[in-house]
């Protein structure tokens, strides 16, 4: 988090410095090269004397506090015992990494997040068009575009799954959750007799991951056959979702590299829900700042218009976003360049 010294009063973010948006970037790169990442820490290799063989084994912490054991195979086998040192060695080399960007104020997101993400990653799951939406994505964006800002943590992965996957047979939600051993549970449906879209791990403050997808309705009920699961409707998410961009988030000691919605449209949605939110005055200013915050990263640090992704939004998105012009002329009173573009379009 930045203290109160690190910004002007009420300016939204700072730009990173060059050489450690270059550290990010190459961590990014060499984490996208990796198909399974190693799950929980690092850990060590370790030599157990069987009933006549000698097997290796990989001990580490899945979650805090709680050791377990992988096989990598027999000894002898040296190819497979090789491949593990080199993963183990990427994986301190990643945690370290982590730790000094974590430092340099860039967002990291907690290691139960970077359980769930790694599950994913590894199962081929985020590469099938399963897209991170919510607070998750805000701060992901927020490395992507070099900025420094105050990011409100969150106990919710929200993802968002397109209808049809890009996975050639079927692979269970329900059983990657199960394998972070974070004790998840399936959240009950709304009514009771509906399928669960949420998983969430016992007491008020644990984890929980919302499967989320498009409908014309809020809060309808879908199934994701080839996640074996279901998904809560959400409106306006064909706009959010369509042409994803490659990214990644920091969690816990690892980068996993996933798809994240266009940050110009990630910002009109945010806007949207923050103007939908009238019951929940907290998580509509929560999504405020978050718009506000991006837009004015975009326009002053990477000259984008947002008079585009405007344009595609559907009617429906920019004629309830105009409601949010007197409270953008709050937020981005330090951000004239931004407040601007959005005079133009919603006043």
């Amino acid at each position: 988090m930045l203290g109160n010294s690190d910004m002007s009063p009420g300016t939204l973010y700072r730009a990173q410095e060059l050489a450690f948006r270059t550290q990010y970037a190459e961590l990014k790169e060499r984490a996208g090269s990796a198909d399974v990442l190693l799950a929980g820490t690092p850990g060590t290799l370790v030599k157990r004397q069987g009933t006549g063989y000698a097997y290796w084994y990989r001990v580490y912490y899945p979650v805090p506090g709680r050791q377990a054991e992988q096989l990598v195979g027999r000894d002898g086998d040296v190819e497979t015992l090789e491949g593990f040192e080199r993963q183990i060695e990427f994986a301190q080399w990643t945690a370290a990494q982590v730790r000094d960007l974590r430092k340099l104020q860039f967002q990291v997101a907690d290691k139960g997040v970077a359980g769930v993400l790694v599950e994913l990653h590894n199962r081929a799951i985020l590469r099938a068009g399963v897209t991170l939406v919510g607070t998750l994505c805000y701060m992901a964006w927020l490395n992507e575009l070099g900025a420094k800002a105050v990011s409100a943590r969150t106990q919710d992965i929200d993802l968002a799954a397109r209808q049809k996957l890009a996975l050639g047979v079927p692979a269970s939600f329900l059983e990657a959750m199960d394998a972070t051993r974070l004790d998840f549970v399936p959240v009950p449906g709304m009514p009771s007799q509906s399928p669960s879209t949420s998983v969430k791990q016992k007491g008020r403050d644990g984890l929980r991951v919302d499967v989320l997808t498009h409908g014309d309705r809020l809060g309808k009920t879908v199934a994701i056959p080839q996640l074996m699961w279901s998904a809560q409707t959400v409106p306006h998410y064909a706009y959010l979702l369509a042409e994803p961009r490659q990214a990644a988030l920091l969690a816990g000691g690892h980068c996993i590299s996933l798809m994240l919605p266009q940050p110009e449209r990630f910002v009109w949605h945010k806007l949207f829900s923050s103007a939908s939110r009238q019951s929940f005055p907290e998580k509509a200013e929560k999504d405020l700042v978050q718009a506000a915050t991006l837009a004015a990263v975009l326009v002053e640090q990477h000259d984008e218009v947002l008079s585009d992704s405007f344009g595609d939004a559907p009617a429906a998105v920019r004629q309830t976003v105009k409601k949010r012009l007197p409270a953008l002329r709050r937020a981005l009173a330090a951000h004239p360049q931004a407040l601007e573009q959005f005079e133009a379009l919603l006043g």
